[in-house]
């Protein structure tokens, strides 16, 4: 086998290797990277300038922890304040995983 050959080789098998482990991520990390992150942080916990103008508070905010599942996944769906509705835009299976996630910044 030539060099090239086992070049082109590896090369397929990092790629293959380098897609499933995007797939590895949870569905509801990569929906709250996607469309939450930017308002609620990386961490649950958002940039002060938007948690000023928006009203947006830390996963940790005991307000926010003693919000049920359930609440969470109706005001994504549905909106609510300045946060938009995800209702068709995500799926119900979308928003729930992307609650579970956002939820785990507050443990």
């Amino acid at each position: 086998m030539s060099g090239s050959s086992r070049f082109g080789i590896v090369l397929m098998v990092a790629a293959v290797f380098a897609g499933t482990a995007s797939f590895a991520q949870s569905g509801g990390a990569a929906v709250y990277k996607a469309k939450c992150q930017s308002c609620h942080g990386a961490q649950g916990v958002p940039n002060p300038g938007i948690a000023k103008n928006m009203g947006v508070k830390p996963a940790s905010d005991p307000a926010v922890k003693s919000m049920t599942a359930a609440q969470m996944i109706a005001i994504t769906t549905d909106g609510k304040g300045k946060m938009p509705s995800f209702k068709g835009k995500l799926t119900d299976a979308q928003i729930k995983d992307s609650v579970d996630y956002f939820r785990t910044f507050a443990k």
